[in-house]
């Protein structure tokens, strides 16, 4: 019989896993590698898996190295893990437990960044659309960063030489490291609720990525966006962008352009109300020349010197006017009593009392009136009336002859 000792699986497992857990290598390696099968559970701990070519190992990273993350890991990534080699005894399997994570390439910030620069894009926040107007001339602007850092000393100088009329208040807050993104926030916020300007300026000196990282914060971002007030973004030099300058209304290349941007120059406008002067004097002499011009001219006129000339002369026309429509008149009455007068001479000649004048008469049915044309319309003892010139003469038919015609 085999002398040795039996063993649990689960004591194998402890074994090896003491035996691993006592090799210092194990205890610190850094591996490069592809991500896959990346899960993030709902405590917050990561699961994936690393390979390459020929292997895989399975890697477990808690959360709280997680949280500690500046991009968003997933898969098909290429990495490089840091962490220990240990074996987990339930499964008898061993795992990578990762304490932090490097893209490959380019650092974790750098990912981190276009990560979220893509996630706000597509929502959104970058839409030209929803950048709001900057006053024109703001009463009181609102400067949120750091009190010692020598731009909000450049910021506030720029803006008492070009507009001293505009008040700033300064909001400060922490420009880098953790504590920086919430006190940004906070005094995003805090400005918005209490409406204590017309303006934000918020931003900081220049500096390296890690410097410059609070701009780039997710929190930040949004904060910016949901201001009811108009932002200008200020942050490094000219080629440091960060999310904060997409977001903003008005990005400024740095701190000191953030306040030529805010406000007008003073020289400027004092330029331009002395040029509008000048213009608005030019313009009230030419129409004051204009309108004595038009004075005179009517001082000038007829009906100025002689305001009864102007009646006597709209008589004299009246009476023109009353002779030509008499004269007018006169004749179609003229004409009116010669159409009448031919007319009548006309009707007169077409008379039957014409015709009776020279002898003859007129023979009408006594009984009905009508006139006799025929020997035919009488009968033998009927009456006749025939009117002469002078009257009516009563006859009584006795007889009818006809004639022969022809």
């Amino acid at each position: 019989m085999n002398e040795n000792r039996v063993l649990s699986v689960t004591e194998l497992n402890e074994i090896i896993k003491s035996l691993v857990d006592a090799t210092p290598i194990l205890n610190n390696v850094c591996i490069k590698g592809e991500l896959s099968n990346y899960k993030i559970y709902p405590s917050g701990h990561h699961y994936f898996t690393l390979k390459d070519q020929n292997s895989s190992l399975k890697c477990v990273m808690f959360r709280s190295s997680a949280s500690k993350l500046r991009f968003r890991p997933e898969s098909g990534m290429g990495v490089t893990a840091f962490g220990r080699i240990s074996v987990y005894p339930r499964d008898g399997a061993y795992q990578l437990y990762c304490t932090d994570l490097q893209p490959e390439g380019i650092g974790d910030l750098q990912v981190a960044y276009e990560q979220l620069k893509a996630k706000l894009s597509a929502e959104g926040l970058f839409d030209p659309a929803h950048k709001k107007k900057l006053p024109q001339f703001p009463k009181r602007i609102a400067i949120i960063t750091s009190s010692a850092g020598a731009a909000v000393h450049d910021m506030i100088r720029i803006l008492g030489h070009r507009w001293p009329m505009t008040e700033v208040v300064l909001l400060p807050v922490r420009v880098q490291g953790v504590e920086a993104p919430p006190e940004i926030v906070g005094a995003i916020r805090y400005a918005n609720r209490y409406k204590v300007a017309d303006l934000i300026i918020t931003g900081r000196g220049g500096g390296s990525i890690e410097d410059l990282w609070a701009f780039n914060d997710e929190r930040v971002a949004r904060a910016i966006y949901d201001s009811e007030l108009p932002v200008i973004s200020a942050v490094g030099h000219e080629p440091d962008v960060t999310i904060a300058d997409y977001v903003a209304d008005v990005r400024a290349s740095t701190p000191s352009n953030a306040a030529e941007l805010a406000v007008p120059d003073r020289a400027d406008v004092e330029g331009l109300l002395s040029n509008l002067d000048i213009r608005s004097r030019q313009a009230l002499k030419k129409q004051l020349t204009r309108c004595r011009t038009e004075l005179n001219n009517l001082k000038s006129r007829k009906v100025m010197t002689d305001p009864m000339a102007y009646v006597d002369t709209k008589r004299m026309e009246l009476d023109y006017i009353r002779d030509r429509l008499t004269a007018a008149a006169d004749g179609v009455t003229k004409l009116k009593r010669n159409d009448f007068v031919r007319l009548a001479a006309a009707l007169d000649a077409m008379s039957p009392l014409k015709v009776l004048g020279r002898g003859y008469c007129i023979a009408a049915n006594e009984k009905s009136g009508e006139l006799i044309r025929s020997i035919n319309d009488v009968e033998i003892n009927g009456r006749v009336d025939l009117c002469v010139n002078d009257g009516t003469v009563k006859c009584r038919v006795e007889e009818t002859e006809a004639h022969c015609n022809g």
